[in-house]
């Protein structure tokens, strides 16, 4: 179960997370007609080895990528990740030079897109998980196509004072994206993000968040107690805290943002990807998740 001073690597607790969303993308990339291809979450998921290289090479039938959950689970990363490239291609074209990815885990963006020139990433995440991300990719002899920035720090501290310590400038443009975090912090947690958002975005500010809406509470215990009771003390449920602070287009639009939200059902559809049923494991997730962008004027 999560603490109020919980860490973690890659290989532990909500950093394994991250390895199971980069084996995605790397299945999404083979594929023929990909959304998304992210050269760098193959090699990821080889630094790591073990499970990991089985599940990407398909000769682990029972790995959860493998089953029907994993094949909508795959479409969801590769449509999530479409849609966060092309924020992050507006906000360049728009003039925007100050990226910050919170919670940055295996996000390989500061690596694979074409940056405009004079860009810097900012990326918050535990040290160990930067560390493993910077040491794998100088391993393969890849460098950043912007200049990289790590901050070190748990978006639960002061992250704010760290990202100006690293050179962030609050006065000029910056694109914000907050893509598998907020179901991993408690509602307070999320209200103190939201807000540093606001403070530190100037004018002319973008800001993009995947968000979910919480389960039924009975329902999210029952799952939780199932996991644990089958020694998966590692297991989604335990590591989610099933809170929502607000919705996100619903809260920066009241702080003067323009935002518009998509629903991952329908934008599946609009990618050309089937949208699981509603009796399904992978209908149930998909059903709760929305796609958010914001501009502020």
């Amino acid at each position: 179960m999560r603490t109020d001073n919980d860490t973690w690597d890659i290989t532990t607790s909500v950093g394994q997370t991250a390895l199971f969303v980069a084996a995605s993308r790397a299945l999404e990339a083979r594929k023929p007609d990909p959304l998304a291809v992210d050269p760098y979450a193959e090699v990821f998921c080889r630094a790591v080895g073990g499970d990991w290289i089985q599940a990407i090479d398909g000769v682990a039938p029972e790995h959860p990528l493998q089953t029907e959950f994993g094949e909508h689970f795959v479409n969801f990363q590769g449509a999530r990740t479409k849609y966060f490239d092309e924020y992050f291609r507006r906000a360049g074209e728009a003039g925007v030079r100050q990226i910050v990815l919170l919670a940055a885990g295996l996000d390989s963006r500061a690596y694979r897109l074409p940056w405009q020139a004079g860009t810097v990433v900012y990326e918050l995440d535990q040290p160990d998980v930067l560390q493993f991300k910077r040491e794998a990719l100088a391993q393969v002899g890849e460098e950043p196509t912007a200049e990289r920035r790590e901050v070190a720090v748990d978006l639960r501290d002061d992250w704010m004072g760290a990202l100006r310590a690293n050179g962030f400038d609050p006065s000029k443009p910056s694109a914000w994206i907050a893509e598998g975090l907020l179901i991993y912090l408690p509602g307070d947690a999320q209200a103190s993000l939201f807000d540093g958002i606001d403070q530190l975005a100037a004018p002319g500010s973008f800001v993009a968040v995947e968000e979910a809406v919480p389960m039924d509470r009975e329902l999210f215990e029952a799952k939780r107690a199932e996991g644990v009771a089958s020694g998966e003390e590692n297991s989604f449920f335990s590591l989610v805290y099933n809170e929502q602070h607000a919705p996100a287009q619903e809260w920066f639009s009241g702080r003067g943002w323009s935002a518009e939200a998509t629903t991952l059902p329908a934008y599946l559809e609009r990618v050309g990807r089937p949208v699981p049923g509603p009796e399904s494991e992978a209908g149930l997730m998909t059903a709760t998740i929305s796609l958010v962008t914001a501009h502020k004027s």
